[in-house]
């Protein structure tokens, strides 16, 4: 079969992926994208899109249950029809999936539905696939290319004592699809995906545990941020470990047996099921990389900041190029690699500026520095902090939880961090990236006017309170 030539071969259609080719296309390279499940990849399909989707169901469930407090009866009688909230979230991922479809046709990119694998360094040959529901897909075919981008993606993490069969230990993948609902649930890792399955499996009634190996849930996260969400998530009936592990699941009764390793000793903890939310680590198998001599490191394709590997015209960019695993971050990163090789100016990406976001109820946003790390790193400090209680917005929406906190240089007011938790945290964040992106000061932030009443009045108002003259609280 004769080799089809391009400029730029993406493998893998993630948010990283397709973005990639897009920004790829547009800047008049011939371009390919090679797929072996669906366009879209996780995020799309089995990740961000839908679970925020499920996380919606749960929100709403939550608010219809508390109607009273917006001077509304009926609250008592919602239920869940578990399915049909699956069903929900599967129909907005198909959705998007079409989006990408159309996407890939307006660019003019062509698409290889089937697994990549790298026969030289210029080369890609694909071959038929199977698609997360069992579809085979894609025929073989050889694509050569100056340059290879690989935006594989990452998959959830498998710890020896939790082996997944996703009916009793399940993924996030497994805990997303299913369409019977567990009614004791333990989530193993309070990081973002652990505690956004356990908000959204208890607000549709399941009983659910968490269990952390660290000393708190969201541990990446400021501690202020992490002592609020565990508060929150205590009230609502949540249970909660930490500086625990669950050594070994006993899964051959029909009820399962968890063995909880804490400072205390151990607890044997009963459940339907356990979720392993543990991380990810990069998809680098089967791709032909030793053969073609790209380093790895620790499950991760190793690049620079452009996402060049050490090997010329073979790059790797989004979660298969290591932390932080964020769909935002892979596009990003995505647009700079390709732009890099189109000859742009542009510059490397920055870590240190990109955004954290998690959904449950309340939401968490951060960028930058946590006031812990910021006195590490031997910053004198002002760190202001607004609760959203005097928030005239958030009290009118019947969401007064959480606060904005943020960090500066006392000496030349660089804004070091920005840490949210609360209503629409992950909405709020974006004001507070722009900020540190324009290297804009804590002066300039209060001098800028915030619109009344809105939950961005608390950047604001928290920057004044680090300056000491606040003025709604």
């Amino acid at each position: 079969m004769a080799a089809s030539s391009y400029d730029v071969v993406v493998i893998g259609s993630g948010p990283g992926g397709y973005e990639t080719a897009i920004r790829s296309s547009q800047l008049g390279l011939k371009t390919a994208i090679v797929e072996k499940n669906k366009l879209g990849g996780v995020c799309l399909n089995i990740g961000c899109i839908p679970t925020k989707a499920l996380l919606k169901s749960a929100e709403i469930m939550e608010t219809m249950k508390h109607a009273a407090d917006y001077g509304l009866t009926g609250g008592d009688s919602v239920k869940a029809d578990f399915g049909k909230v699956i069903d929900r979230s599967r129909a907005v991922a198909g959705k998007m999936n079409k989006g990408v479809e159309f996407l890939m046709k307006k660019n003019k990119i062509d698409v290889y539905m089937g697994a990549a694998k790298l026969s030289a360094k210029d080369t890609v040959e694909v071959a038929p696939s199977e698609d997360v529901d069992g579809n085979k897909q894609g025929e073989k075919a050889t694509l050569k290319a100056k340059n290879i981008i690989i935006a594989t993606g990452a998959r959830p993490r498998e710890l020896p004592s939790l082996p997944i069969d996703e009916k009793k230990i399940v993924s996030s993948t497994g805990a997303m699809l299913q369409k019977s609902q567990p009614k004791r649930l333990v989530v193993v890792g309070a990081g973002a995906i652990g505690v956004e399955f356990a908000y959204f499996y208890h607000h549709m009634g399941t009983e659910v545990t968490i269990v952390e190996l660290m000393d708190r849930v969201v541990p990446v996260e400021d501690k202020d941020v992490s002592r609020e969400l565990a508060k929150a998530f205590k009230k609502s009936g949540i249970k909660i470990m930490t500086n625990a592990s669950v050594e070994k699941v006993d899964t051959s009764g029909k009820v399962l047996k968890a063995t909880i390793k804490t400072k205390t000793g151990e607890e044997v903890i009963e459940c339907d099921q356990v979720l392993s939310a543990v991380g990810v680590v990069g998809n680098i198998e089967s791709l032909g990389l030793e053969a073609v001599g790209v380093e790895t490191f620790k499950g991760s394709v190793k690049v620079d900041g452009y996402g060049q590997t050490n090997v010329g015209g073979i790059y790797a960019i989004g979660d298969v190029a290591g932390p932080p695993w964020l769909a935002h971050k892979a596009s990003h990163e995505g647009v700079i690699c390709v732009e890099h090789i189109a000859g742009r100016d542009v510059h490397p990406l920055d870590k240190t500026n990109v955004p954290g976001c998690t959904y449950c109820q309340p939401q968490i946003a951060s960028v930058g520095l946590t006031e812990e790390k910021a006195k590490e790193e031997g910053y004198d400090l002002k760190v202001g902090k607004f609760p959203f209680t005097a928030s005239g917005k958030a009290a009118a929406a019947g969401h007064p939880q959480g606060f904005v906190k943020v960090i500066f240089d006392a000496k030349y007011g660089e804004f070091l961090g920005c840490h949210i938790i609360g209503y629409d945290a992950t909405e709020l964040i974006a004001e507070a990236v722009v900020a540190r992106t324009l290297e804009t000061t804590a002066h300039e932030i209060m001098e800028s006017i915030h619109p009344h009443p809105t939950l961005s009045e608390a950047i604001m108002e928290a920057t004044k309170v680090a300056y000491d003259i606040p003025m709604n609280i």
